[in-house]
């Protein structure tokens, strides 16, 4: 018979007890047009995998799976039924892009799986059901199109020309932004709807040309934006180019030069992460696992929503409907964005939308860059 000493000493030696595995889904544009985006969001994503399971606290070891939606609403589908199928996976952090999002809420809904979108904005997506599966951790376009036009008539412009891609998306930027152009006194002077996949805009860009606007305003995503823009400046066009969230990536400013992408203006709902002591943590964390890719614009809202699965997990264990019950409850969690708080829609209710030019190079916070402290001129000022 082992002595008390004995007994503890074979406990010091045997292995620790390993910990059951817990699959969590993480679902983006890996490859194609907005693949940096969705590059980021994925390295972002698996940070707060890798922290979790470095933590000796963690009752469980999580598990990324991985799936590329490419953007397409048909491929989304697909990857969405693949996952929310999949018993063994508890919840997923999905889609940057909204035409995929909106396609697949119904599948998240169908299989009882929660899903936290991570970048995509068409307010729909929470507000167009109530499905209590589905969370959103960034705000939407309705956010964006109110602090940016506010504050482009605020500058003192007057006329815009609105180019859109005719996803729900673009549609979507081209109402919200319109809307409260005309309440804050600006004048639309026309409107010119795309398509994704449109490669000469030669047609639409001359009749903007003859409008002479102040503002280009574009409502899509950065590969469309890059042709518009270098577009733009070969036909003379020397309005002020402002985008949306959607052209807020490295790969804006690598694909139109850095000359061409100076003065470009970008809105992202929420908090300036990179000024909150949990952002500066994520982005040290984020540089030591030496990712091949930036977090880009939406890494950390990424990075966000897979905590609050996890910290849901860890609260009620790995049963679907119990995770989505402690997410329908999240109120003032404390993240790398900011506070969260979910509404009766699960939407984040984010209290603020931050500012980005790009100047010499990289995306900056308004505030920050030489144009905010009045040292540069935007385009027709």
């Amino acid at each position: 018979m082992l002595s008390v000493s004995g007994a503890l000493a074979v406990m010091a030696s045997a292995p620790a007890m390993a910990k059951d595995v817990v699959k969590i889904a993480f679902i983006g544009p890996l490859t194609g047009g907005v693949s940096a985006i969705g590059l980021g969001g994925r390295n972002s994503a698996d940070l707060a995998v890798r922290l979790r399971n470095a933590d000796p606290k963690s009752k469980y070891t999580y598990e990324l799976v991985t799936q590329d939606d490419e953007c397409r609403p048909n491929v989304g589908v697909q990857v969405a039924t693949k996952v929310a199928s999949d018993r063994g996976i508890v919840a997923g952090v999905t889609h940057f892009c909204s035409a995929v999002a909106m396609g697949t809420v119904g599948v998240y809904n169908r299989f009882g799986m929660p899903a936290v979108v991570w970048g995509a904005v068409l307010p729909e997506i929470t507000y167009g059901n109530n499905f209590k599966e589905i969370h959103r951790v960034n705000g939407t376009m309705i956010n964006q199109s109110e602090v940016a036009a506010k504050f482009m008539t605020g500058l003192g412009y007057k006329k815009w020309a609105i180019i859109h891609d005719t996803t729900d998306y673009g549609k979507g930027h081209n109402k919200y932004f319109s809307d409260f152009l005309k309440k804050n006194g600006g004048t639309v002077l026309g409107t010119f709807g795309v398509t994704a996949d449109q490669q000469d805009f030669t047609t639409e860009l001359t009749k903007i040309r003859e409008l002479k606007p102040d503002v280009v305003y574009f409502g899509g995503l950065t590969p469309l934006g890059v042709r518009i823009r270098t577009q733009m400046d070969k036909l003379g066009i020397k309005a002020q180019f402002e985008g949306t969230s959607g052209i807020k990536s490295d790969a804006y400013i690598q694909g139109v030069g850095k000359e061409l992408a100076e003065g470009s203006l970008a809105f992202i709902e929420g908090a300036p992460w990179e000024k909150l002591p949990g952002g500066l943590f994520f982005t040290g964390k984020y540089s030591q696992q030496k990712y091949g890719e930036p977090p880009e614009a939406y890494g950390p809202f990424a990075f966000a929503a897979t905590n609050l699965i996890i910290d849901a997990v860890e609260k009620v264990g790995p049963d679907r409907k119990k995770v989505r019950d402690v997410l329908n409850k999240t109120r003032d969690a404390d993240t790398i964005i900011g506070k969260v708080t979910f509404d009766d829609h699960r939407q984040n209710v984010v209290p603020l939308v931050t500012k980005y030019v790009v100047e010499d190079g990289q995306w900056t916070i308004w505030e920050d860059s030489s144009y905010g402290k009045g040292k540069k001129k935007l385009a027709g000022l």
